[in-house]
C-alpha cells in the first residue's frame, strides 16, 4: 500500500496561498495569546468551516474579499483580543526567575506526575466517600485479573471512557467499572449506581 504524506508548506503551495513568515517563536507566543484570549473562536470570526463551503470562489484574494464582505470587523476584534493578551502575557514574563522557574518543573515532573500515576486511587477514594464504604487498591495478583481495587468488599475495574466506545471489547467484566475521562481540570467520573444498589 502507497502512503503519500503532505507538509502544510507544501499544501500552502499546491494551493497557491502561501504563509508570511515570522520571527522565531513568534508563533508560539502568538498561538498561546490567542488560546488565553479566544480570540479566533467562532464567536469573533465565524464558523470558517461552514463559512469556507458557502465560498464559491478559488482564489486566496477572492476568498479575502468574501470573508472581509461578511465579517468586515473580524480580523480587527480578533487582533485586539490577541494584543490585549500578549501585553498580559509581557507582565507575566516580567515576573518569572529562576526561583518561579524551579517551582514549575517541581510541579511538573513531582507534583503531576504522582497525581497521574496516582489517579486510581483517587477514582477509588472519591467513589467510596460517595457510598460510605472503606477502599483499597488490589494487590498484583488481583490486578492481572483485571481488578483495579476495592470498595467495601466488592472488586471494581477503572477504565477510561473510550473504553465503551471500542467496536468489540476484548471482555466482559463481571464487577461494577468505574469510568473515567481527564478533563481540562481533573476528572469525569461515571458508574453505573444500581449495581451498587444490588451489591451493598
Amino acid at each position: 500500500m502507497k502512503v503519500i504524506r503532505l507538509k502544510n508548506d507544501e499544501i500552502s503551495s499546491l494551493i497557491d496561498a502561501e504563509s508570511p513568515e515570522f520571527p522565531k517563536y513568534v508563533k508560539q507566543i502568538l498561538n498561546l495569546a490567542n488560546q488565553n484570549a479566544q480570540a479566533t473562536r467562532p464567536a469573533v470570526v465565524g464558523q470558517m468551516s461552514e463559512l469556507i463551503q458557502q465560498f464559491k470562489g478559488e482564489k486566496l484574494a477572492e476568498w479575502e474579499t468574501w470573508y472581509l464582505q461578511h465579517y468586515p470587523a473580524a480580523i480587527s476584534e480578533a487582533s485586539k483580543k490577541i494584543r490585549d493578551m500578549v501585553q498580559e502575557l509581557k507582565k507575566a514574563m516580567e515576573k518569572i526567575d529562576e526561583q518561579m522557574i524551579e517551582k514549575w518543573v517541581k510541579d511538573l515532573v513531582i507534583v503531576k506526575t504522582f497525581i497521574g500515576l496516582k489517579f486510581q486511587e483517587v477514582i477509588l477514594r472519591k467513589i467510596a466517600s460517595e457510598l460510605l464504604l472503606p477502599y483499597r487498591m488490589a494487590s498484583p495478583d488481583e490486578e492481572s485479573k483485571g481488578i483495579d481495587g476495592y470498595i467495601g468488599t466488592y472488586a471494581v475495574s477503572i477504565k477510561p471512557m473510550s473504553y465503551t466506545a471500542m467496536a468489540s471489547l476484548p471482555e466482559e467484566i463481571p464487577y461494577p467499572v468505574l469510568y473515567y475521562r481527564k478533563t481540562k481540570d481533573g476528572l469525569e467520573i461515571q458508574f453505573d449506581e444500581s449495581r451498587w444498589v444490588r451489591h451493598t
